[in-house]
């Protein structure tokens, strides 16, 4: 009569000497440990939850004058309750945060928030009328981009004092005149980076002093070649777009 095999026979059969696995060599997540996954998970749905198991709601078309964010009294009644904060990851440029809100509707939910310090980007022209665009490989995209030199702010900088430290890093350019164009959100639904958007005239040409991890190369391209470019689809860089069609739109402004 054949023996009946052990637990720890079926655990160990064909297993060499070295892999042998104890029978008691896994313990059992307690309840309060599925409790906690589970919880985990619930949340994470919850961040991509606009409503969390209510019915949200939207007023009626109006026609009316532009009125701003929170600007309208109505726009009390849109707004959530942060009631937590928790940070998810902690990485080299940005944070992840979870954010617990109770909604309009008295519903709780949750919010997957990018924290980020910020960044510049400067729309640099020539006198002649050409733009400066950088080429740099994106590894998010796994190609090289044309755009607008930028930058990321460094703790409790101004963005000002920011945007002619990349031009120069970047390009080697020293503008005599920077004026500010305004400030991108850049992704609201996810983020809180804001890009501060500036245009640099009578340039000067110099060396410029890439960061150790930077490689480059600059161009010096026609304004219009570039908006044709962007009503062309070709441009896909958010803040090199709207440099070009601000650009293009205080040329038109500015005509007789």
């Amino acid at each position: 009569m054949a023996k009946k095999k052990s637990d720890t026979d079926i655990q160990t059969a064909g297993a060499s000497p070295d892999t042998i696995i104890e029978s008691d060599a896994y313990t059992a997540p307690s309840l309060d440990d599925l409790r906690d996954a589970a919880q985990g998970i619930q949340d994470s749905v919850r961040a991509f939850t606009y409503d969390d198991g209510g019915e949200g709601s939207v007023g009626a078309p109006e026609a009316r004058d532009l009125v701003l964010g929170d600007d309208d009294p109505r726009d009390a009644e849109l707004s959530e309750v942060i009631t937590a904060e928790d940070t998810m990851f902690s990485g080299l440029i940005f944070d992840v945060n979870r954010i617990h809100v109770t909604l309009p509707n008295g519903h709780e939910s949750a919010r997957d928030v990018v924290r980020h310090r910020g960044a510049v980007a400067v729309v640099a022209l020539t006198d002649d009328g050409r733009i400066c665009l950088v080429r740099q490989y994106r590894t998010a995209l796994d190609r090289v981009t044309v755009e607008i030199p930028a930058g990321k702010l460094d703790p409790g900088e101004d963005p000002l004092t920011c945007a002619k430290r990349e031009l120069l890093e970047e390009t080697g350019m020293v503008a005599d005149r920077m004026a500010f164009l305004t400030t991108l959100a850049t992704t609201p639904g996810f983020t809180d980076e804001r890009i501060h958007l500036y245009m640099a005239t009578g340039l000067t040409f110099g060396p410029a002093h890439p960061d150790e991890d930077e490689f480059l190369n600059v161009d010096l391209v026609p304004l219009d070649e570039l908006i044709d470019a962007v009503l062309d689809g070709r441009i896909e860089d958010s803040k090199t777009v709207c440099g070009a069609l601000i650009c293009d739109a205080v040329a038109h402004r500015l005509e007789p």
